[in-house]
């Protein structure tokens, strides 16, 4: 049906409806003043949910899940570690107590602890050290409010490198926890 018809019996119909309504009578002071509160409380209402449809919170700045906000220290999930070491480097542990404090704060998350190693060693080694890794990132997250069936850990070993050169800063990059959160269904 094409635009113009149907505006056409929409202006017919409000003028059917129109012609069949009741002669207006005076509001008196009450009614008037019922009247236009509940027209205020109504705009109100829709001023907010329009604000939340943009993601706006009631004191109108932005709410969204902070795991999106770039300037945040959760965005970054990555722990590197020095050389055949599992220990977490002190300049990652803010990170780490800021992911568990978002754990703690949302039960319903959950994340992903994968330990990497880079390729110098045997397999099975490299497999150990990166479930080391990962374990003892969940020891900094589970003493700092993350639960820890939100937790899982699974060791790469040296089975996926971000980075494929035989080189010290290559290996440096290899030698990571990855923080994966699990997406929700």
């Amino acid at each position: 049906m094409n635009t113009t018809i149907r505006w056409a019996l929409v202006i017919l119909m409000a003028g059917l409806l129109a012609a069949c309504a009741q002669p207006k009578r005076d509001l008196t002071e009450a009614e008037r003043q019922a009247a236009e509160a509940a027209a205020e409380a109504a705009a109100a209402e829709q001023a907010r949910r329009e604000a939340e449809a943009r993601g706006l919170g009631p004191d109108r700045d932005l709410r969204a899940d902070p795991l999106d906000d770039p300037q945040s220290l959760l965005a970054e999930r990555l722990v590197y570690f020095d050389f055949d070491r599992d220990t977490v480097r002190p300049e990652f542990v803010p990170m780490l107590e800021a992911h568990a404090r978002y754990l703690s704060q949302n039960s319903g998350a959950r994340l992903r602890l994968e330990g990497h190693t880079d390729e110098r060693g045997t397999r099975e080694y490299n497999l150990a050290l990166g479930e080391r890794r990962a374990q003892a990132v969940r020891r900094i997250m589970t003493l700092n409010g993350a639960r820890d069936a939100q937790l899982d850990v699974i060791s790469y070993g040296e089975e996926m490198p971000v980075a494929f050169t035989q080189t010290e800063e290559s290996w440096a990059r290899n030698r990571r926890v990855e923080l994966v959160y699990e997406v929700r269904r």
